[in-house]
């Protein structure tokens, strides 16, 4: 697939300076970009490779100043990132735009599709199955029963999908996560073992979702687990039932939210991060890769780090005291030493 310097630039409203014929055919970073290779620079501290690189085509930002002769046409556009990012997303599709069922596969008659859908080989559809127009069903999939696929939505090979479960529409489901395995509910009893609790409920995952590779969303006792709109989980990570997690926030990857914890609403949590159940973590919180929370966060914006996890600032503050703690002993002893012969001398011993 082959696209001219004037096509991206109409697909982009970009301003174009250079050779509007030029054509690209791949897509590289600044550094590795030869000819036929459209690339991009958005990032100050990579701005010298704009004079040295082999790409036919650089997306640039606007107010990018050229100081010497370079080899790539440019494309001027307000946020050379974000523009970059549609033009990924449109390459995916176009090359990802697969239609038809591969055999073998298991679709009950019972399913419903949509137009333009794709069904890999060895997907395992169950009985109810909704898939709305233009999804996406790699091979390896299951759909437990009832569940529900929405408009555009892309799941990769491996995803496991449990009964009764909604996915959103395009949504992206990347291989191996889990959607609807049961929550960790166990009743003790009198004799030292547990006993099961059924888990009932379902998991809602809203418009725009992404989940990570093996990233594991357990669905409710009772009602839903609920990821809404926009929130984007990397791998690895770990969501049990009765969570709530909030529009657009986003977390990073071998992060544990334990049971019925509510997230709010653009939130960045780090990997590694730490949550126990039933707490409440304000809209906008930031959250420091490996801290741990154990109580609610009610104030909303805060920055926290540690573990347990608490404000950013007096975080690092303590940080650097704990590291100067040898010095601050060696010094209290010193000074402890000068009190001790100064009372002596006083006392005329």
């Amino acid at each position: 697939m082959q696209f001219s310097a004037l096509q991206l630039a109409t697909m982009l409203d970009g301003t174009l300076e250079g050779n509007p014929d030029v054509k690209v055919s791949n897509i590289a970073k600044i550094e590795e970009a030869g000819e036929g290779m459209l690339s991009f620079i958005a990032n100050p501290k990579y701005e010298e490779f704009i004079y040295t690189t082999k790409a036919s085509i650089l997306i640039v930002n606007e107010s990018l100043v050229i100081e010497r002769p370079i080899h790539s046409t440019l494309i001027r556009v307000k946020d050379a990132y974000s523009s970059f990012a549609l033009l990924l997303e449109k390459y995916r599709y176009l090359t990802g735009n697969k239609s038809g069922v591969q055999q073998p596969s298991h679709i009950p008659q019972s399913v419903k599709m949509g137009q333009n859908v794709f069904v890999g080989a060895f997907a395992y559809l169950g009985e109810n199955v909704v898939l709305g127009n233009n999804v996406k069903i790699y091979p390896g999939v299951y759909l437990g029963e009832n569940v529900v696929v929405n408009d555009d939505a892309v799941l990769y090979p491996g995803v496991k999908v449990y009964d009764n479960c909604i996915v959103g529409s395009r949504a992206i489901l990347h291989a191996g996560c889990v959607i609807g395995g049961d929550g960790f509910g166990f009743a003790p009893q009198p004799d030292g073992s547990y006993k099961k609790v059924p888990q009932i409920g379902n998991v809602v995952i809203y418009d725009d979702v992404e989940i990570g590779a093996n990233t594991t969303i357990d669905r409710a006792t009772m009602g839903s687990t609920i990821i809404r709109q926009g929130v984007k989980l990397d791998n690895l990570i770990q969501v049990a039932h009765n969570v709530d997690i909030g529009i657009n926030t986003v977390i990073a990857a071998q992060t544990g939210v334990s049971g019925s914890t509510k997230i709010g609403q653009n939130c960045v949590i780090g990997g590694q991060v730490g949550m126990v159940g039933h707490i409440h973590i304000a809209d906008g919180t930031k959250i420091n890769a490996q801290s741990g929370l154990s109580k609610s966060i009610t104030v909303p914006n805060s920055s926290l780090t540690g573990s347990p996890a608490y404000d950013y600032k007096s975080s690092l503050k303590s940080q650097a005291i704990f590291r100067n703690l040898p010095d601050l002993e060696k010094r209290v002893k010193e000074l402890e030493e000068m009190v001790k012969q100064l009372l002596q001398e006083r006392a005329g011993v």
